[in-house]
């Protein structure tokens, strides 16, 4: 059956309606009208801005003069492009552009969750998984990442779109991707070439296309504008046909440079990457991915076989032994996320998904909620000043002690916008400073904008204020819970006897005296976290009288023993704690509080004097190695000269 035919088609260039951004689109042309020079590959080019519009009439203003939403307007339907040239200049995206834009990116776990929220986004489209894995390259024998998802796929026109710049067709409020830049920055950044199988069905017809995007490809043959090689099939029927735009040969030349440039060396090895797709779905493979300063690969795929690893940041810290202290940090997830992929995307989304899973080297990734996971946990509900006008609904943040809180210090918000992690671990404290020592929050700041790399939001009024607000509810969440975790309060002081509490005869009473130690021992619960011990020992007090005389005994509880001891005993006879006042017990416990609190202290300046010596043994050892090759040179000089001498 020969293969389909349509129109001949001329790959033009047109302003997406939405971002002002590049879109590739295809139109219509006679064969007389037809451009040779551009029809054998889809080209990334911006065009020059469009006249100015007359000035508005006096009073109608502008809609907003803000520079984060400067960009929300509409485009006139009407607007074309200029059918000569000469009228209209094309500016030309130099491949050079594709490095330049993938530097967003600083970090590159940002860049795979790019690729991760194309396929959340794809979930109403029906996917049910992504997987993450490595794929050894037959060419070469090295490694490539592979992304696929099982969602609705792109057909032709759509991953002309995904291959453009600024182009984004998403504007529902659940879906992540919005800014139509993702994809290019993403696969860029992890590495030099990217090509992309995609399988759509629509309006009855079953499509497929390959799509080629090789900065190597580029940057080698010299171009001096993104060329992008794609072909399309038609798998409607029983056959797989070619879908033909222009010729033959424009379509026989973009195979070539795909199966030139890509990993598989010839078609039947293109068709094959199909049959785990499925009837839709898109496969997304990365290859010649980047190396670090030390000349391999960035991303890590033999440390763990069931995980991803940053190089870099997996080896921080692992050459040197580590004290408990600091390997329960290290374990914690706060830590973990910087160097592990599972780990960042076990948290990378806010609720857990109902039929979606994300499959990492073959093993699900277990969704943590951290909210879910929090100590003495409150909800506070924040109403943004924008609200009014936006109708956003009032932000509730979930804040609580870390579960690890007793070996573990980390503090900060998770913010996520649009069920997205944006800052994990946000420290709004200054550094140095105990409080919120072991608290964290979550919430969803859907009314504030990510920054393109989503990694951080742009610094508007709103997120200024957003930060002086969880300032405040950090600060207000330790006022009233540090003391659950041994934290003295801001302000607290502890209650003194009053003299004028007296008889008469100036002897306190019993009654007197109950009260006193009663208001006391409020005051220190309200302050003070006490031993869990002595606490117990503290609510077993009962009043004996004995008649006759004004003798007050405390009958404390001897089923808990009493932890610590102000006399130097850790473990104190059922007489001694008997005969220990209720003063007693709430002062020993604030000294352990105080010793407690040096010995943090302590530790933490022994940890910065170790740190000290390390780097200044490294420094030692590097002068040492220098000199010892300098000395060696000069040895070997030596000798030459004497046996040139000799000679």
């Amino acid at each position: 059956m020969p293969p389909k035919k349509e129109a001949p088609v001329v790959v033009d260039i047109e302003s997406s309606d939405d971002e002002g951004s590049v879109e590739v689109v295809r139109r219509v042309a006679d064969d007389d009208d037809r451009k040779p020079a551009i029809s054998n590959a889809a080209r990334i080019a911006a065009i020059a801005p469009p006249p100015p519009p007359p000035p508005a009439a006096a009073g109608d203003g502008l809609e907003s003069r803000s520079f984060w939403k400067a960009g929300n307007y509409a485009v006139a339907p009407d607007m074309k492009l200029a059918s000569d040239s000469s009228l209209l200049e094309y500016a030309r995206v130099h491949p050079k552009f594709l490095h330049s834009n993938a530097t967003s990116h600083k970090w590159a776990f940002g860049a795979i969750a790019e690729l991760l929220d194309n396929a959340v986004d794809e979930i109403r489209n029906g996917a049910t998984f992504v997987k993450i894995d490595k794929i050894d390259i037959l060419k070469d024998n090295s490694p490539a990442l592979l992304i696929q998802d099982d969602g609705g796929g792109m057909d032709p026109d759509g991953i002309r779109k995904c291959m453009s710049l600024g182009y984004s067709s998403k504007k529902s409020n659940t879906t992540i991707g919005q800014y139509g830049n993702g994809f290019k920055t993403s696969t860029m950044r992890l590495g030099a070439d990217v090509i992309v199988f995609t399988r759509a069905i629509r309006a009855g017809r079953a499509t497929q296309s390959i799509g080629l995007l090789s900065y190597t490809f580029l940057r080698t043959t010299g171009q001096d504008d993104v060329i992008v090689p794609m072909i399309d099939f038609d798998i409607s029927g029983h056959w797989t046909e070619p879908i033909i735009y222009g010729s033959k040969n424009d379509w026989s030349a973009n195979l070539q440079t795909i199966l030139e440039w890509s990993p598989f060396a010839s078609r039947g090895d293109l068709m094959q990457q199909f049959e785990d797709i499925g009837s839709h779905g898109t496969k997304v493979l990365i290859y010649n991915l980047w190396l670090n300063d030390e000349g391999i690969y960035e991303l890590s795929f033999d440390d763990d076989e069931e995980d991803i690893m940053l190089r870099d940041e997996a080896n921080q810290g692992s050459a040197t032994s580590l004290n408990k202290r600091t390997a329960a940090v290290q374990a914690h997830i706060s830590y973990r996320l910087r160097y592990s992929l599972r780990a960042y995307a076990s948290i990378l989304y806010l609720r857990k998904f109902t039929n979606f899973k994300i499959l990492l080297r073959g093993k699900p990734v277990d969704q943590y909620i951290i909210a879910d996971d929090l100590k003495y946990s409150k909800v506070v509900s924040y109403k943004p000043l924008a609200a009014a006008a936006s109708k956003e609904v009032a932000v509730e943040t979930t804040i609580g002690f870390i579960k690890e809180v007793d070996h573990v210090g980390i503090c900060g918000f998770n913010v996520y916008h649009k069920n997205r992690l944006i800052r994990p671990f946000w420290k709004v404290t200054s550094d140095g400073s105990s409080k919120g020592y072991g608290v964290v929050g979550v919430l969803e700041a859907n009314f504030i904008e990510p920054a393109h790399d989503k990694q951080d939001f742009e610094r508007s009024s709103l997120f200024i204020r957003l930060e002086a607000k969880l300032k405040q509810i950090l600060s207000e969440y330790w006022k009233s819970y540090c003391h659950l975790i041994g934290y003295q309060p801001p302000g607290f002081k502890a209650q003194k006897v009053q003299k004028g509490n007296l008889s008469p005869m100036g002897v306190e009473t019993n009654a007197q005296k109950q009260s006193r130690e009663s208001h006391h021992l409020a005051s220190v619960y309200e302050g003070v976290q006490l031993n869990p011990s002595t606490v117990s020992v503290a609510a077993n007090v009962r009043q004996v009288s004995i008649d006759g005389q004004s003798n007050n005994r405390k009958e404390l509880s001897v089923n808990q023993p009493i932890v610590g001891s102000a006399m130097g005993s850790e473990n104190a006879s059922t007489n001694g704690i008997e005969s220990m006042s209720l003063d007693q017990i709430c002062d020993e416990n604030l000294q352990l509080f105080m010793r407690l609190q040096g010995h943090k202290e302590k530790e933490t300046e022994l940890l910065e004097m170790v740190q000290k010596v390390e780097k200044e043994l490294e420094e030692t050892r590097r002068k040492c190695a220098s000199l010892s090759s300098y000395i060696e040179t000069q040895r070997k000089q030596n000798l030459l000269q004497q046996h040139a001498r000799k000679v």
